[in-house]
């Protein structure tokens, strides 16, 4: 049966990660909650399909301020065909130089770290994001199948792709087409990057905060009304900080902040 076998693939997958990408995780969940610690943002970026473990961070239930997601609706689709449809977006993403602009509305500081989602590892828009933060001075962590990035020729004029950008680069594990199962014809079907990378984004949220807690320094988390015990509220309350966390910054220049590494 075909569904049994994208279980069992996926499934492998997953152990690979736990095996091979442990350390890893570990390492970016203390850079994370560093920032985190230090008053900094841990931005999220992703475009295309990858924006979906970025959506799935924050806000969510189990996730927390210092969380900062990064959305552009143009690398986003909204549609199929036509306006904000994916030939859209899959040309936008390509192209150089569109990143730099759409980073100039958040306030970078060396403080942060720069979470970066891409399954090839290829595109502009991943890339620059990558390549911007860390010319701030932001640690890069980045989540993208190195499998592909060691066969594909290389689209950006830097000659990188986004694993070499990173300061601690995380495999997805995931082969280089993406979808697992054969089911006798030259295109496979079900892909696995987004459970993978919905994964490691889960463990980067469960380390981060592991980090915190020894401190005794988790912030404002969300949690489900069906938790006993929740305090009526408490919701609010996550989303006013979040909105204190989310303005308590001007839009500077983007240079070293005093004190920061």
């Amino acid at each position: 049966m075909s569904a049994v076998r994208y279980l069992n693939a996926i499934q492998s997958i997953v152990g690979t990660i736990r095996t091979q990408e442990t350390r890893s995780i570990k390492a970016a969940g203390r850079i994370m909650a560093g920032s985190i610690l230090a008053g900094g943002r841990v931005y999220m970026f992703g475009s295309g399909h990858s924006v979906i473990p970025v959506l799935d961070i924050f806000p969510r239930y189990g996730s927390f301020v210092g969380f900062f997601p990064l959305y552009d609706p143009r690398l986003m689709w909204s549609n199929v065909i036509g306006p904000g449809g994916a030939r859209e977006l899959l040309w936008l993403e390509r192209q150089e130089g569109y990143a730099k602009v759409f980073l100039q509305s958040y306030p970078l500081e060396n403080r942060d770290v720069m979470l970066v989602f891409s399954h090839g590892g290829l595109n502009a828009a991943p890339i620059e994001v990558a390549l911007e933060a860390k010319a701030r001075g932001l640690k890069i962590v980045t989540v993208s199948s190195h499998a592909n990035a060691r066969i594909a020729s290389r689209q950006h004029s830097s000659g990188k792709v986004l694993s070499e950008i990173a300061d601690v680069a995380i495999d997805n594990c995931v082969p280089p087409e993406d979808s697992l199962v054969d089911v006798g014809q030259l295109e496979k079907v079900a892909a696995g990057s987004t459970v993978a990378a919905v994964t490691i984004a889960m463990s980067l949220v469960a380390e981060t905060a592991a980090q915190l807690a020894r401190k005794g320094k988790v912030p404002p988390t969300f949690v489900s009304p069906n938790v006993h015990g929740v305090r009526k509220g408490h919701m609010d309350e996550v989303y006013r900080a979040f909105t204190e966390f989310y303005h308590s910054r001007p839009l500077g220049t983007g240079k070293k902040r005093r004190g920061g590494r």
